[in-house]
Order: C-alpha cells, then structure tokens, then sequence
C-alpha cells in the first residue's frame, strides 16, 4: 500500500509564495489603489484653493449636508431594527422565523435602482399610494424623505447580518441566569445581552453609515436631482462631471474616498482589537 507525506499548504516553496503575493499585490493595486490615487490627484490639479472652492460651493454644501441628514436618520433606524430582529431571530423560536430572515437578506440581492423604482411605484404621482398622500399633502419622490427610505432599503441588513449570528452562538444562558436572579426583560438586555455584541454591533453601524453615505443607485432614482435640494454627494459627482466640471467632481469625490479610507480604518482597528468577537459574526 503507498502511502503519501501530507505537506500543509503553508509549506510551498518561496517562489510560489512570492509568485502569489505579487500577483495579489498588483491586482490590488491596479484596481483599488491607482484608481484611489487618480481621484485625489485629479482633486489637487488645479491647486489646493481650487480644490477648497469646489467643497464649499453652495450646492456641494447642500449634497455634503444633505448626506449627512440621509444616514444620520437611517442609520439609526437600521440599528434598532438590526438589533430588535437579532435579538429575536437569535433568541427566540416562533413562526415565520426563517421567512424573516430571508427578508432581512432581500436587499442584498435587489439592485438598487430596482428598490428606487419599487418606491417611484409605490409613492409616485401615478404610483399607488402617491395620489393619496398627495390629497393629504404628503410628498415622498423627489424629497428627504424618498431618499431616507431608499437608504434606509439598501443598508437594511448591515447591523441584523452582523447581530444574528453573534447572538446566536452565545446562546441564552446569559440572559436565562439574569432572568433567574430577577431582572426585568430591559435590565437583561442593557446589562447582558447588549454588552456582549457591542463590538459587533459598532462593527455592523460602521459598515451600515459607509453604504449610506455612499449609495447612488436608489437615491439616483427617487431624487429627481434638484441641485441644492435633493442631491446627495453621489449626485453631486454625477453632475458635475456630466458637466465637464472635472476638478470640482474630483474634489467632492475624494470626500467620499476620505470617508472610505477612515471606514477601512476603524474597521481594521476593530478587527484588530476585537477580532474574536467580530469573528464570530461572520462564521455563518
């Protein structure tokens, strides 16, 4: 009978190990680095003061601002829902459990110029509901709030994706000993169960404001890209490059890139600092 020496993957030689670091190394950065590079040269082209113009401009004050108030309201919504469907999936058994988390996941695999146009169906003066809100003086296309629910659609499974899983492998046994020494179901979970997936859930409210700020596709459709009004900075790019306004597209885009390099900077900070738990999150 032949028998074979088991040789661990680690072991290759140098020149495979080398060979397949550099290929990672440029792939990385032909396609992630130089273009991020690009879009902060282009940025500084025509000189810093130039570059100061094109942000404090009006209308990219309005996008900057208008971004901030899209996912200072979604984002904390996604975070209680996120953290009310964990708590639930992970902890309790009922009906309809795994249709639930399926919806959860929807979003991920919708585009998002697909779920714009379902809220243009819905809210739009020949939508559904729109001729009916309209009566009564309500407008959702074409205003904040359009573009809040179309953010709050595509970063609906960030915080619930992170959450459930983490939930689930630490299991009841907490929160069944703080109930057995007399706590109150809000006292268990301020106490037990929220200080256990903190770290996850600051990782999934991080990953959660990155795609709010960011997002185009559902915003792009529901905005009706009224300049000062309801454009996002993702918007903004689009227009100003649309209109030959390079430097100044550049100049709002290398926020968004700034805002990107700082996520993937908190982010490797977590995962470094707490990458057990984070870990664990992500093992389903």
């Amino acid at each position: 009978m032949s028998t074979r020496t088991y040789r661990p993957p680690t072991k290759d030689s140098p020149a495979v190990r080398w060979t397949l670091s550099l290929i990672a190394i440029a792939y990385v950065s032909l396609f992630l680095l130089t273009p991020l590079i690009a879009v902060f040269a282009e940025a500084l082209r025509n000189g810093v003061e130039a570059f100061f113009a094109a942000i404090v401009e009006q209308d990219a004050r309005s996008a900057i601002w208008l971004t901030l108030i899209v996912a200072a309201i979604a984002v904390p919504l996604n975070t209680l829902f996120g953290v009310a469907a964990a708590w639930s999936v992970a902890k309790f058994d009922f009906w309809g459990k795994n249709v639930l988390i399926t919806l959860i996941d929807l979003p991920f695999s919708v585009s998002p110029v697909i779920s714009g146009l379902v809220y243009v169906l819905l809210f739009g003066a020949q939508g559904y509901l729109g001729p009916w809100l309209d009566a009564l003086g309500i407008k959702v296309i074409f205003t904040v709030t359009g573009l809040v629910l179309a953010t709050v659609f595509v970063t609906f499974p960030f915080v619930a994706r992170e959450l459930i899983p983490l939930m689930q492998e630490q299991g009841t046994a907490e929160e069944e000993a703080a109930l057995s020494l007399g706590a109150s179901g809000w006292k268990m979970f301020w106490r037990v169960t929220l200080p256990n997936v903190r770290w996850g859930l600051l990782y999934g409210v991080l990953l959660c404001n990155a795609r709010a700020m960011g997002e185009f596709g559902a915003v792009s459709v529901v905005s009706g890209h009224i300049r000062g009004l309801t454009n996002t900075m993702p918007l903004h790019v689009e227009i100003l490059y649309n209109e030959y306004n390079f430097a100044a597209a550049f100049a709002v885009a290398s926020l968004l890139a700034m805002l990107a390099l700082v996520t993937l900077v908190l982010k490797s900070a977590l995962e470094w600092r707490y990458g057990d738990e984070i870990a664990a999150a992500h093992r389903h």
